[in-house]
């Protein structure tokens, strides 16, 4: 798949059929657009084009960076999962078109004219039920089906039944995530769902109780970390290696009071340091919520039954 991230860099295609939007997630619903993008391409013999934004637009029209209605954003992908997941679908090229304000204020009819014409040279538009573009959101497939013609594309809606069919939406894979039921986002998303951090320096109590973790430090400050609770996950190194792992989100109770949250990780078959390396996680199962024990001793016997539980788990 060819990234472009500047527009003027786009490059002069023929018979394009192109589909746009932000796709946090790549969900099934978003899979069934891809896949009649991926159709219609292979059918008319050009290339699967898929224009998406970045930032979020909600980050440059929403609140201030502070104001609690943007911290809860949440993205479902980091631009690098979002990528990836674009080109497993099958796309041929992919245009990150930088969001701005002053692209905010471009009016459907600009939008038309600058990027789906000028920029990528439309030929076949696809598009998602009641799918919006330009100033206020004012452009639509009613307004591009009227003037198809005069812009020289065809354009096609992918019915809502179609989409809803498969009962997802980014909304519901939230709600399920921010509850630990990573078993139904998986299920929605159609792929475990991933959180991707640095590993970082922590207390290294873990390692003097035989459960040496990896605190993570997530790439992406907006990436939605599911519920407190301990999960049966694969970790993925910088190296690429894959292993079976138990994670724990929580506030550490056994350790002390009022702790910041933290993200750690136990591999269950890996012996090394990986300081200051990525760890990709792939959260499979929920198998308890957070709890406090009585003494180091408690907890790790907890450890044990936990790494029982997580072989289990991804067996």
């Amino acid at each position: 798949m060819h990234i472009i991230r500047d527009p003027a860099d786009f490059p002069a295609l023929a018979n394009a059929v192109v589909t746009s939007g932000t796709f946090d997630g790549v969900h099934l619903g978003h899979q069934r657009i891809l896949a009649r993008l991926r159709q219609v391409a292979d059918a008319v013999g050009g290339p699967a084009v898929v224009i998406t934004y970045w930032p979020h637009p909600r980050l440059v029209l929403g609140p201030p960076p502070s104001h609690s209605e943007l911290l809860e954003l949440q993205l479902l992908n980091t631009l690098d999962e979002r990528i990836a997941r674009l080109a497993d679908a099958g796309v041929d090229y992919l245009l990150v078109m930088p969001f701005t304000r002053e692209f905010a204020q471009w009016t459907s009819e600009e939008y038309i004219q600058e990027l789906l014409l000028k920029t990528v040279n439309t030929k076949h538009l696809v598009i998602g039920y009641d799918h919006r573009f330009g100033k206020n959101r004012e452009g639509g497939f009613d307004y591009l089906s009227q003037h198809a013609g005069r812009y020289g594309f065809t354009v096609e809606e992918i019915p809502r039944q179609d989409v809803d069919a498969v009962g997802v939406s980014s909304t519901r894979i939230r709600r399920a995530l921010r509850a630990g039921d990573v078993a139904t986002a998986a299920r929605y998303l159609g792929y475990p769902y991933p959180l991707t951090g640095v590993v970082v320096h922590g207390q290294k109590l873990g390692r003097t109780i035989g459960y040496p973790t990896a605190n993570l430090a997530p790439t992406e400050p907006l990436k939605l970390v599911p519920a407190q609770g301990i999960y049966a996950v694969w970790a993925t190194t910088a190296a690429g290696t894959r292993h079976p792992a138990m994670l724990s989100i929580g506030v550490r109770p056994t350790i002390g009071n009022d702790l910041a949250q933290t993200i750690e990780v136990n591999l269950l078959d890996f012996s090394g340091d990986l300081y200051d390396q990525l760890l990709m996680l792939e959260f499979v199962a929920w198998l308890r919520s957070e709890e406090k024990y009585d003494g180091l001793d408690a907890l790790t016997a907890q450890l044990a039954l936990d790494a029982q539980a997580t072989r289990a788990a991804l067996a």
